[in-house]
């Protein structure tokens, strides 16, 4: 064998056995919602939006989500969840992330994205899913920064629509609350296929 060929044939092999772990590193993680209107999963891309899927599957992983409720649900926008308890007490959370937009990733129905307040650097343990394609929640929109985006739903869309159909009420200072509490009963991270 010549010093080429085996030279070669080190780096062959070098990229066989890297070849698995780069698929590994790109699969998207998987996280399964159990409430009580049903179930969905959302695919989370760590790729596109590391810190922000980093710090909601630390919320998943924290036991965070568990008991709490979809507390704004407007039908032809989004629901949202994931700050408050049926008696619509705010959750401690972790202190807030930074933004992360990717431009590829676009508020489309059936996309999660973080909630936050008018300071786009205040998004903490609250997220919303569209339930119509939001353009207007894109970057630059609506106020120069847009909503981060971080997943879909890919298991379970029937869930978000029967979510999204609710009566709605007034509660506490709060609007678009569901008039009967939708909890979230479990969140959890699903192995990886």
């Amino acid at each position: 064998m010549t010093p080429f060929f085996a030279a070669a044939m080190r780096v062959l092999w070098a990229i066989c056995l890297a070849l698995p772990l780069a698929a590994q590193a790109q699969t998207a993680t998987q996280v399964r919602f159990q409430t009580t209107m049903g179930n969905f999963v959302l695919e989370l891309y760590p790729a596109k939006a590391p810190k922000t899927v980093q710090n909601f599957v630390q919320y998943v992983q924290d036991k965070h989500f568990d008991g709490t409720i979809f507390h704004r649900v407007i039908d032809g926008f989004m629901v949202q969840g994931g700050g408050f308890t049926p008696d619509m007490a705010q959750k401690p959370t972790r202190p807030p992330i930074p933004l992360e937009i990717d431009r590829s990733l676009k508020n489309d129905r059936g996309t999660i994205a973080m909630a936050r307040t008018g300071n786009p650097h205040s998004a903490t343990a609250q997220f919303f899913i569209n339930v119509v394609d939001n353009a207007n929640l894109n970057a630059p929109q609506p106020d120069g920064y847009g909503y981060a985006v971080f997943g879909k739903v890919i298991s379970g869309m029937e869930t978000i629509d029967a979510i999204r159909s609710v009566a709605t009420r007034n509660q506490g200072g709060y609007q678009n609350v569901p008039a009967t509490p939708i909890t979230i009963n479990s969140a959890t991270v699903l192995p990886s296929p």
